[in-house]
């Protein structure tokens, strides 16, 4: 034999030798490891079957299926479909070939117990007994869902006591002969009695009043324009009854009220030339009053209206006012129409342009308003109303001063009622002004007609 064949096998030995003590050091090791395994177990299954039956309930559970193994700290043998809590030390014992499980080591164990496990999972759950069967999950599942319906209940019937269905009013409101209308069957109804030949002459008052509140709205108004009810309205215009053309006026400008489609209708409907006849005939000054403020809601924010007005002679017909007895009321709102429809014109030249604005830009150029205003006289008409002892008339009067001294600033400077009516005035809001800063008002009411007067007076020099 060759000495090289002694030493290879015995090279061999070796190499078999270190190859069992492996394989022994990994078996040792398999059976020194701890895997968890988690229980996943259905609590309750919302999933159903075709014909509606829940799926997994108990009558297809397999009881097998559902023993639990409880661990030990000792090495209990896993029996087949036993299902181990999550946690638990599992080993197979090369052995028998079996698999065991325990607790794990004290060391290693969580803080929470079992008990504190369950009441994570299940919540309020009265616990008695050291562990709990799948049959007491489901029974806690159900008391749950079974309180959450209870909840819901509990909660319709309040909302029941508190509400009662629209069928219920119904049924209520006809017992007492009564019928929930729309607001569009309401005006059909007011309207047919003003345009009736058998309603009297309040009652067509009446229904115009009741009409007014209606058509505030904007909907309301255009229902009330496809309705046939604005045209009756400007014919009642023509009416020798003063009381109806109060209302008739009174209810076309409560509709005109910042509604484009309305005024649109209205002008083509000869409502402007109506309103400036009752302005510029002999009416009562209830009658005037309704008017203009119909006038005053057809020409604001509408520059056509505004256009039409002046080639009718309107700003001729407003002045008339102010040469009438008994017309003082309607001084005030005319200065307060023309401050507003002046400051619109200029704010919106002011304001950022948009291809949209620069066409109602080239409407408003066409109104000539301020031109028209110097021409006709307002500029020595409109400081009169300062000699007026309300502070309300004052500060109105001193906005559209404020705004015509640009325009009519040469008149002003030599008109010396005025320089003297201005600082008398000064003179006494000065002194209102000062009460009202001693009582701890420092941006008070007199303080700023005050500042109007300042600005006025200030511009003349």
């Amino acid at each position: 034999m060759s000495p090289w064949a002694g030493l290879l096998s015995t090279t061999c030995r070796v190499s078999l030798l270190l190859l069992l003590g492996s394989v022994l050091f990994s078996c040792s090791s398999l059976g020194q490891r701890v895997p968890e395994f988690a229980l996943t177990k259905i609590e309750e299954s919302d999933i159903k079957d075709d014909s509606g039956k829940e799926l997994g309930t108990e009558d297809d559970a397999d009881p097998e299926d559902l023993e639990v193994f409880y661990p030990t700290d000792q090495w209990q043998t896993l029996r087949p479909g036993q299902a181990v809590p999550a946690g638990s030390h599992v080993r197979l014992n090369l052995q028998t070939g079996e698999r065991e499980a325990k607790l794990p080591d004290r060391e290693n164990r969580k803080s929470d117990t079992r008990e504190d496990r369950k009441r994570k999972r299940l919540g309020k759950v009265d616990l008695d007994a050291n562990s709990f069967t799948s049959e007491e999950l489901k029974q806690a599942l159900a008391k749950m869902k079974e309180s959450e319906k209870a909840e819901r209940k509990a909660r319709e019937e309040e909302v029941r006591k508190k509400f009662r269905p629209i069928e219920q009013l119904k049924e209520e409101f006809e017992k007492l002969n009564m019928k929930i209308e729309t607001d569009y069957e309401i005006m059909a109804k007011l309207i047919s009695k003003f345009n009736s030949s058998a309603s009297t002459l309040d009652e067509k008052v009446t229904a115009l009043y009741d009409l007014e509140y209606y058509v505030h709205q904007v909907d309301n108004a255009k229902d009330f324009l496809s309705m046939g009810g604005l045209r009756l309205v400007i014919e009642g215009l023509n009416s020798s009854e003063a009381s109806l053309k109060e209302h008739s006026a009174f209810v076309l400008g409560a509709a005109l009220s910042s509604n484009p489609k309305v005024q649109i209708e209205a002008i083509e409907g000869g409502a402007l030339q109506k309103l400036l006849v009752i302005l510029a005939t002999e009416q009562p000054l209830a009658v005037r009053k309704k008017a203009l403020f119909a006038l005053s809601s057809m020409l604001r924010h509408f520059p056509y209206a505004q256009q039409q007005f002046l080639k009718l002679g309107g700003l001729q017909v407003l002045r008339s006012l102010f040469r009438q007895k008994g017309m003082e009321p309607l001084h005030v709102r005319v200065v307060t129409l023309l401050y507003d429809l002046i400051m619109e014109k200029m704010l919106l030249e002011d304001s950022q342009h948009g291809e949209q604005m620069e066409e109602k830009i080239q409407q408003y150029q066409q109104v000539r308003l301020v031109p028209a205003v110097v021409e006709q006289g307002w500029c020595a008409l409109v400081p009169n109303l300062l000699a007026m002892p309300e502070h309300d008339t004052r500060e109105k009067v001193l906005k559209l001063v404020g705004v015509l001294v640009a325009f009519c600033r040469e008149h002003y400077r030599g008109d010396p009622a005025l320089g003297t009516t201005l600082s008398l005035l000064r003179s006494e809001y000065e002194e209102l002004a000062a009460e009202e800063q001693r009582e701890g008002d420092k941006d008070g009411y007199f303080r700023e007609l005050l500042g109007s007067i300042n600005t006025i007076i200030q511009e003349l020099r």
